[in-house]
């Protein structure tokens, strides 16, 4: 039998799992600006006893490549991660190409991760391209052969729904992702080319609208079902 505590303590249960999806929706529309962030879905279900569950699940499809026109920017065509090294050696991956040279000519990221494991550019180099491939090309003198410098690791996993997504864009490997296996001869970057998110900005907002009207109703039913207890208690007493 259904008790008016009971049916007030599955709504509140259900509102805060309403909650919980609003927050995952505007953390996608937040990011809409950040290069290759995937989207966070918060896949709700009904139990059997009528509690709101949800599932969480990354949408690891690519997003849309933009030309930049900047030299040091680079995409992924198709499935694949870059892996980069932090200062203290923990590798993550990454789709997002976004890249500068620091001041001891390695390429790394917006944030300071070593492209691979070091990629460094000469000095006063002339001419400056990266092949579909990932070799970084490098000209000395105008007119002369470009030299390889290096080559931008593209790695794919087994099953990478289950990579640990942190700092928006990056990736940690898990047990349940796989080892990465390094693609040779990839053919798959684009030079002078970002990945944008794959969010559907619109879709999210209308998301947060039904989200809104959903949650208001919950609250309005939470307190039908306060007055209506109050009042048995009154009777009661």
């Amino acid at each position: 039998m259904t008790t008016f505590q009971g049916l007030l303590r599955k709504n509140i249960i259900n509102a805060n799992t309403q909650f919980e999806r609003l927050a995952y929706v505007s953390n996608n529309i937040a990011n809409m600006n950040t290069t290759a962030y995937k989207g966070v879905t918060f896949e709700q279900y009904l139990t059997a006893d009528g509690y709101l569950k949800g599932v969480v699940k990354h949408d690891q499809r690519p997003g849309k490549l933009m030309v930049t026109g900047n030299k040091f920017d680079f995409g992924i065509e198709g499935q694949g991660y870059v892996p980069v090294t932090s200062e203290n050696g923990e590798i993550k991956y990454t789709r997002d190409g976004s890249m500068k040279q620091n001041k001891d000519g390695y390429l790394i990221t917006t944030d300071g991760y070593l492209i691979g494991d070091g990629i460094k550019l000469p000095i006063n180099y002339e001419d400056f391209s990266i092949k579909s491939n990932g070799d970084v090309m490098v000209t000395m003198v105008r007119g002369e052969k470009p030299l390889k410098v290096g080559t931008i690791p593209v790695v794919v996993f087994q099953n990478p729904d289950e990579l640990e997504c942190i700092d928006g864009n990056k990736y940690l490997q898990t047990e349940g992702s796989g080892e990465p296996l390094l693609l040779v001869n990839s053919d798959r970057v684009a030079h002078q080319k970002l990945e944008r998110t794959n969010v559907n900005t619109f879709g999210e907002v209308q998301k947060v609208m039904r989200l809104n009207a959903s949650m208001l109703a919950s609250m309005k039913m939470m307190n039908v079902i306060n007055d209506m207890y109050e009042k048995s208690i009154n009777l009661q007493g």
